[in-house]
């Protein structure tokens, strides 16, 4: 099982950047990829990014392309996602999860970091 921590969430002005933090302790090794969801009220949960764990290969949702970015620091066992030109739109609940290696299920999830973008 991985354990999961997010962090670095909050509130901003329309414009802004966040980076969110999620450090992961626990079975690391089985991680393939470690993924960014969001959900906002009423909306379903949606992959807003994804970092492969070793190889650091990224897929970014198309329509957040050129705002936000994933990066991760091996070392730290620390995924981020850097987001800027915030919007209202942004706002929501974001949560990491990570993706087991045999399942490839997004088996293990953290308690989410909510992020409001006011205009």
């Amino acid at each position: 099982q991985v354990h999961l921590v997010e962090s670095g969430g909050g509130s901003v002005q329309a414009g802004g950047s966040l980076r969110l933090s999620c450090a992961a302790s626990g079975s690391t090794f089985s991680v393939y990829y470690m993924g960014w969801f969001r959900q906002a009220p009423g909306k379903e949960r949606e992959l807003v990014a994804a970092i492969r764990w070793s190889g650091g290969i990224t897929s970014i949702k198309d329509s957040l392309k050129g705002r936000f970015s994933i990066s991760r620091d091996n070392a730290k066992n620390t995924v981020y996602l850097q987001m800027n030109s915030l919007k209202p739109e942004d706002t929501a609940v974001y949560y990491c999860a990570a993706q087991d290696e045999r399942s490839f299920d997004f088996g293990s999830w953290g308690q989410g970091t909510q992020v409001t973008v006011f205009s």
